[in-house]
């Protein structure tokens, strides 16, 4: 399995595992909804469950993903701020480029 998190994701992401609480978690990449070839994506601060994978990245962040997970493998994790400030997560891999 393949995980991208771009430098503006990582400052931003980063920032929040560096929290207190938040010491003995790593970042989750879950799909919200399914369909079709596609999927939504969303992130989530968590610790590894049986059914996991855990993947390091080139930006010093662990990605736990959900084994067996299609359309979690090659997902990308960006943070724009324009138009609209917030995590952009696609998967160029599977064909998708943003939400529809």
């Amino acid at each position: 399995m393949n995980v991208k998190i771009t430098r503006n994701a990582a400052k931003v992401i980063k920032k929040q595992m560096d929290l207190e609480e938040n010491k003995d978690l790593k970042l989750r990449v879950l799909i919200t909804h399914a369909h079709g070839d596609h999927a939504h994506y969303g992130l989530d601060l968590d610790t590894p469950k049986e059914n996991d994978e855990v993947i390091p990245t080139d930006k010093d962040i662990d990605v736990i993903l959900e084994k067996g997970q299609p359309l979690l493998d090659g997902v990308k994790v960006d943070y724009l701020y324009f138009p609209q400030e917030g995590f952009v997560i696609t998967n160029p891999s599977k064909g998708n480029h943003g939400d529809h």
